[in-house]
C-alpha cells in the first residue's frame, strides 16, 4: 500500500469492520461502508475489488493464525507422543489455548467468522475446523494404538458431535461479548467440563 494511502485505508479497514458487525455480510452495503469511511464507492474500490474482498480481508489473516497454531499443536503432540504416551501430554494444550493466544487478540474479527460470515466462503468455519480435527484425532488414535497406548476406538460422527460441541463452548463466551476475565472463568469451566469426558471415551482413566 503506497504511504500515501495508509491512512485512508485504516479508516476504510474501519469502516468495513463496523459495517459487517453491525448488519452481517449479507446486509452490509458498499455504499454505507463509503458512508462511513467518508469516501464515495468509487474510492473504496480503490482498496479492494468488492465486498467480498473486503470481508476476507479482515478473516483471513485470522483463519491463517488458526490454521498455522492448529499445524504447530499437532505437530508438537506427535513430538510429545514420541516421548510419552502421559494423559499430560496428550492434553497438556488444548484448543482453550487456542482462544487464549491466537483469537482474544483478535476478536473483532472472531466475532465476523463467527456470526457474521452467512453468504461468505466462511460460514460453516465450524462445521469445517471440527472436520479438520476429527481427521487428525482420528489418525492421532491410530498413531498412539501403534505406540502401544490402549486408547479405545471412537466413532466418527460420535467424534463429529462432542468436537463440535466443544468448540462451540469454548468459543461461545467470545460471541457474547463476556469481559476478559470471564472468558478465562468460562473457558476453565469448559476444560474442567470436557478433558475427563474425552479421557473416558478415549479410554485413558
Amino acid at each position: 500500500m503506497p504511504r500515501d494511502k495508509t491512512l485512508s485505508h485504516i479508516r476504510v479497514n474501519k469502516a468495513i469492520k463496523e459495517e459487517f458487525l453491525e448488519k452481517g455480510y449479507e446486509a452490509a452495503s458498499i455504499r454505507s461502508i463509503g458512508a462511513r469511511a467518508g469516501m464515495t464507492s468509487a474510492g473504496l474500490y480503490r482498496h479492494y475489488a468488492d465486498k467480498e474482498s473486503m470481508f476476507n480481508a479482515l478473516v483471513e489473516p485470522l483463519v491463517e493464525d488458526i490454521k498455522k497454531w492448529t499445524r504447530r499443536h499437532t505437530e508438537r503432540k506427535y513430538d510429545l507422543l514420541d516421548d510419552t504416551i502421559e494423559k499430560d501430554a496428550i492434553f497438556g494444550e488444548t484448543f482453550i489455548d487456542l482462544i487464549r493466544e491466537v483469537i482474544l487478540p483478535k476478536r473483532d474479527e472472531f466475532k465476523l467468522l463467527m456470526t457474521c460470515s452467512k453468504g461468505t466462503g466462511y460460514e460453516n468455519f465450524v462445521h469445517d475446523y471440527a472436520m479438520v480435527s476429527q481427521k487428525e484425532f482420528l489418525k492421532a488414535i491410530k498413531y498412539m494404538k501403534k505406540k502401544g497406548c490402549p486408547v479405545a476406538d471412537i466413532d466418527e460422527d460420535e467424534l463429529h458431535m462432542l468436537l463440535s460441541a466443544y468448540l462451540t463452548a469454548c468459543f461461545e463466551p467470545i460471541i457474547h461479548d463476556c469481559e476478559e476475565t470471564k472468558i478465562e472463568k468460562y473457558l476453565i469451566t469448559v476444560r474442567d467440563f470436557f478433558m475427563p469426558g474425552w479421557m473416558r471415551i478415549m479410554g485413558l482413566n
